[in-house]
């Protein structure tokens, strides 16, 4: 497997290292590299990529700002000088966050991760396409369980546990799974994070409150404001609603 890649950095000197270690990692194809995000941003809408390693402190547009409008399917490794931004970065679709100087060996764990990751994606995909494109199989205490999408309203994230709340269920179904783990297993045209702690079903959206809050059933849901410009713009693509 191959992985298209980008680099975002306005340093020319973390740019050329960069593009030195993706020269020499064999799985690596570099689509381009920018110094400016602004720049960036309208190739990555034109020529998507898989993998973006993204610096956090531009101007401009910082790395954080530019990852809220980075399509879904795109992984990203940011590229930082500090540790302030750890945290919030893997909010995003963050794979790995390095610290620089960026040495080869960190550089190539990252990378492995993602490729390990986008194989994972694509034997799942290939997996649930072959059994039952509708539904999930999710493990909940000590058995593996069904759970159609069709009948899926929303996930809640609970530490390291992901609640599942299921169409005419009172229990929700608690599988051992990270929020960005169950994001990652929902499809995207048809689930959308909302929230550090809540993945919303698209089609069970009763209605929006002042944009901030998802009502689902009885249930309200608030949207933060880290996901709330995606979840909008995907709320106007399908339907006469405006920002």
């Amino acid at each position: 497997m191959i992985l298209s890649c980008m680099i975002i950095d306005d340093e020319p000197l973390a740019i050329s290292l960069l593009e030195n270690y993706v020269a020499k990692t064999p799985f690596l194809k570099l689509e381009g590299s920018y110094d400016s995000p602004v720049l960036a941003l309208g190739e990555i809408n034109s020529h998507p990529v898989d993998l973006i390693f993204l610096d956090i402190q531009m101007p401009e547009l910082n790395g954080l700002e530019l990852a809220k409008c980075i399509p879904a399917e795109t992984r990203i490794i940011f590229t930082a000088a500090f540790k302030q931004y750890a945290y919030e970065s893997y909010e995003m679709n963050a794979l790995e966050y390095l610290l620089k100087p960026i040495d080869y060996q960190q550089f190539l764990r990252a990378t492995n991760k993602a490729l390990q990751w986008f194989d994972s994606q694509s034997r799942l995909k290939g997996n649930l396409q072959q059994a039952d494109p509708g539904s999930i199989f999710v493990k909940c205490d000590y058995k593996i369980v069904r759970i159609e999408l069709d009948k899926i309203e929303y996930v809640s994230g609970l530490k390291d546990y992901a609640k599942i709340y299921v169409e005419g269920e009172t229990k929700a179904v608690i599988s051992l799974m990270t929020m960005k783990a169950a994001e990652e297993l929902l499809p995207s045209n048809r689930f959308i994070r909302v929230h550090r702690s809540y993945i919303v079903a698209i089609d069970k959206i009763k209605a929006i409150e002042r944009g901030s809050r998802i009502v689902i059933g009885k249930e309200y849901i608030p949207v933060s404001e880290i996901y709330k410009d995606k979840f909008m713009e995907v709320i106007t693509q399908r339907s006469a609603v405006k920002k």
